[in-house]
């Protein structure tokens, strides 16, 4: 018995389990289309919806979007899969690879060579468990750009806790709003107020006065406050 060189689980043999194997192979397969997703966040200012459903906004000093600039270039995507194909035909005794023309083909290329050899590289590669968490990293880099949260629904940070909880101190808990949320409720102490602007200032004057007293404000209270008797200010 070893164990999975990406996720450790318990395998009889070989340096990746069944799962880690597929997932891989079907992150390289989405490395084309993720590379081609990727020209349409290029233009700084522009914006474009992408086959992942979302519409962003690209925004740098360059020409060009630095993100999506760097994946696509030849240090991104294609290096990262062409450096691995390498060492992959290095260690099989086979010919260095033939490289296409235009980075694209090359992306492609690189990325079904590699889903080619899946088998022998998940049973008999120890390098296997490296290469699986290079692709999920490209994959994440890539689709945090062409697949981006809306910024709209991103939380809002308000600020401490201002709910009385151990006596009558500040619970000081970091309060975040998520937009479309009824009201702002404290993840630690459960105290909730409703979202308007008469509410929302009541907080922030209590959050003032907190900071004005010089109140010990906690950032994380520990996990053996009596939820249950946690109170907002009244």
């Amino acid at each position: 018995m070893t164990a999975c060189q990406f996720c450790e689980r318990g395998i009889e043999s070989g340096y990746l389990c069944g799962g880690c194997r597929r997932a891989t192979a079907a992150r390289l397969d989405r490395m084309s289309k993720l590379w081609s997703a990727l020209a349409a966040f290029l233009p700084p200012g522009g914006r474009a919806t992408t086959q992942y459903g979302r519409t962003r906004a690209s925004e740098a000093p360059l020409p060009v979007a630095e993100e999506p600039l760097s994946l696509r270039g030849p240090g991104g995507i294609v290096g990262v899969l062409e450096s691995w194909r390498t060492a992959l035909h290095a260690d099989r005794g086979w010919a260095e690879p033939v490289v296409c023309v235009g980075i694209g083909d090359r992306v492609t290329a690189a990325a079904n060579a590699l889903v080619m050899s899946m088998e022998w590289i998940a049973t008999e590669w120890p390098a296997s468990g490296d290469m699986a968490r290079e692709v999920q990293e490209l994959e994440r880099a890539a689709v945090s750009v062409v697949d981006a949260p809306d910024p709209a629904k991103r939380p809002v940070q308000i600020g401490p806790c201002p709910a009385l909880v151990d006596g009558g101190k500040p619970c000081g808990a970091l309060l975040r709003y998520f937009p479309g949320d009824p009201d702002v409720r404290c993840r630690w102490c459960l105290a909730s107020w409703p979202v308007t602007w008469e509410a929302l200032a009541r907080v922030k004057g209590w959050m003032d006065e907190d900071a004005t007293d010089g109140d010990p404000q906690q950032e994380s209270p520990s996990a053996d406050n009596e939820l249950s008797g946690c109170q907002p200010c009244a």
